[in-house]
């Protein structure tokens, strides 16, 4: 028998020993209530379309689960929508080359036909030279909207790059397109494709819609100025009317009942490519263990309700923000707060009140200072699912802004899954959110004086 050397013996062991993958490659797993709560939601509900029946498995599910952890006056406030319902869907160019392309629809597209939309696809580098194309020059052509969205830490070029997903649409068909198909509204460069909602003005027929991935919209514009470019895209997701969604909502109720009430929101549901761990299951933990962590030391002096919305990502009008308006309106509040901007740390806060509500808002920094979170200027504004009731009834309004840098790459994909949630980030919104409600729910006397804009601090 030939012995192996020491050396000679290692190597073979390693060689034949079953591959194991290096812990920096395993999902990082979390602890507390935050991280069970989304971990349990993206698990055991999963993705959650407005209307669909996960969202009421959704609904249900949160009701159970705001109980089990102490909440109280735990609610399901049921209400109709006008949401929307995906298809089939795939697309190739088929001229002057043929590729296939990386597509989902948006949001309130209507399908094309069974056999799918054949047409010439006249590209645009920006909304606005689509704006300027001639009435009637894209009748049986399909419209193809570039842009060039930016990272920023706080998201602010949602608002203009996401024009293109929301008027785009709408300002192609008046130009008479058969469709539309836009760059992706996001900032990876992944082959996944960004849903989300497209908006049809009054008195426009809307067409289908659909987004492409980031490195498709780059092989389109590479394309574009080498011949006439051809599309053959299937999109047959259509709108669902009357469909039923509805808000969760719970208390941890104040020692003085009197007293306006603090309100935390979020939304539950989600689009349905990923899971909606980022957007917005995180906001929906965050709002939810940050509102317990503030009971910790004794009950708040104020109520806390948390919301947790439906129908967000479908519908303002008539989404969980209105329908909290319509039954809640009469009922006196004090602050408002969102989270829905997923679960990266939070680096900046703002505050809109009146300016006797200066001392507040600097004992709310001084808590924040410590954990490197600091003023920033402009105004709070909430966020769509708490936005009717501030609006209505002038309320003040925090803001803690997360580092919005990653955001975009995942935002309305099929990477919106829970690994891409940072335990120790997840964790510093909670410590964040319990040390201002801690703050906000103890404060006696009239705190709920909005500012008007010129008085804003």
């Amino acid at each position: 028998m030939l012995r192996k050397s020491p050396q000679a013996a290692l190597l073979a062991a390693i060689a034949f020993a079953p591959f194991a993958v290096p812990a920096a490659a395993t999902p990082a797993q979390g602890t507390g209530v935050a991280w069970n709560i989304v971990e349990e939601l993206t698990t055991e509900i999963g993705p959650r379309p407005a209307g669909s029946p996960a969202e009421g498995r959704a609904r249900d599910w949160g009701a159970e689960k705001l109980k089990a952890l102490g909440f109280q006056n735990v609610r399901i406030e049921d209400f109709k929508t006008l949401a929307w319902q995906r298809g089939e869907e795939h697309a190739r160019l088929t001229a002057p080359y043929e590729q296939p392309l990386a597509i989902t629809a948006l949001g309130y597209s209507v399908p094309t036909p069974k056999g799918g939309l054949k047409a010439e696809l006249v590209y645009f580098p920006t909304l606005a030279a689509l704006e300027a194309a001639p009435d009637g020059s894209l009748k049986g052509k399909v419209a193809f909207i570039d842009h060039a969205m930016r990272r920023a830490q706080d998201g602010s070029g949602y608002g203009p790059y996401g024009d293109v997903r929301r008027k785009g649409p709408s300002v192609a068909a008046k130009k008479g397109a058969a469709g539309v198909v836009i760059r992706s509204v996001g900032t990876d460069g992944h082959r996944n494709p960004h849903t989300g909602v497209t908006v049809w003005d009054k008195g426009v027929t809307p067409i289908p819609a659909g987004a492409v991935s980031n490195p498709d919209a780059d092989l389109i514009a590479r394309i574009t100025g080498r011949g006439s470019m051809r599309i053959d895209m299937t999109l047959m997701g259509k709108p669902f009317p009357d469909a039923p969604s509805g808000n969760v909502v719970a208390e941890l109720p104040g020692r003085d009942p009197a007293l306006p009430i603090i309100l935390a929101g979020c939304h539950l549901d989600s689009w349905d490519l990923g899971t909606g761990a980022i957007d917005d299951g995180a906001g929906c933990a965050i709002v939810a263990a940050a509102a317990l962590a503030a009971q910790q030391g004794g009950q708040t002096l104020r109520t806390i309700r948390v919301l947790w919305a439906g129908n967000e990502e479908m519908g303002l009008a008539d989404g969980g923000g209105a329908h909290y308006l319509k039954l809640h309106g009469s009922e006196p509040h004090a602050i408002a707060m969102e989270s829905d901007f997923g679960a990266d740390r939070v680096w900046q806060i703002k505050f809109s009140g009146a300016p006797e509500n200066k001392e507040l808002a600097d004992k709310v920094n001084a808590a924040l200072w410590p954990m490197g979170i600091v003023p920033h200027p402009g105004p709070a504004d909430g966020g769509a699912d708490v936005g009717p009731i501030i609006a209505a009834q002038h309320l003040t309004v925090i803001d803690l802004g997360q580092d919005g840098t990653r955001y975009f790459d995942l935002h309305h994909t099929p990477d919106d899954t829970l690994d891409k949630i940072d335990p120790a980030a997840l964790q510093q919104n909670v410590d964040a959110w319990a040390a201002v409600l801690k703050i906000i729910a103890n404060e006696p006397g009239d705190i709920g004086k909005a500012a008007q804009d010129s008085d804003r601090h």
